[in-house]
């Protein structure tokens, strides 16, 4: 088992028995099998980030906390370590930088994101907002149908509570993503 898998099983442990719910009920409102939330939980499979989300929005937690690694009091991530969550429709793959430490309601994640495919994203729980930093490339994004196309050193900010898409318009694009929860 990898550590990641572990986290996700522990957190979903967690969270389930925190808000009651049973393996088949949080599955039904998951919108995924009861079969794949069990693997999940024995930290076996291979969740894409749609169907992480998807539990934590039935679960009403940040995604971050079904995908954070346990902490210590400092806290480095290098270059292409850290926690990563991959897209099933998509060519778009997420670092979580920072997790929302109790009273804070915001998570960072570094994306790396490709021409050629549209990230659509559901909405998130009720009083996100989302923020964008371009670091390299271009990238289209915002609630959908209403995207803005932005590019390095650019800053963009939108509702992540209604369904929204990020887009690469060249390929290499990176971004920094913070996501405030309400």
């Amino acid at each position: 088992m990898s550590e990641p898998l572990e986290w996700l099983a522990a957190s979903l442990k967690r969270e389930r028995a925190r808000t009651g719910l049973s393996l088949s009920e949080l599955a039904k409102r998951a919108g995924i099998a009861k079969s794949t939330l069990s693997q999940l939980e024995s930290a076996a499979g291979n969740p894409g980030m749609e169907t992480i989300w998807a539990l934590a929005v039935a679960l009403g937690v940040p995604f971050s906390r079904l995908v954070e690694p346990p902490t210590s009091p400092v806290q480095v991530i290098r270059a292409g370590e850290g926690p990563k969550v991959h897209s099933e429709q998509s060519s778009y793959l997420a670092t979580l930088l920072s997790a929302s430490p109790p009273g804070v309601r915001r998570d960072i994640y570094y994306v790396w994101l490709e021409p050629g495919t549209v990230r659509e994203s559901e909405p998130h729980i009720p009083g996100t907002v989302e923020h964008i930093v371009v670091t390299e490339g271009r990238v289209k994004a915002g609630p959908r149908g209403e995207g803005v196309e932005v590019g390095p050193g650019d800053y963009l900010s939108y509702r992540g509570d209604v369904a929204h898409t990020y887009e690469a318009t060249v390929a290499g694009t990176k971004f920094v993503l913070v996501m405030q929860h309400a």
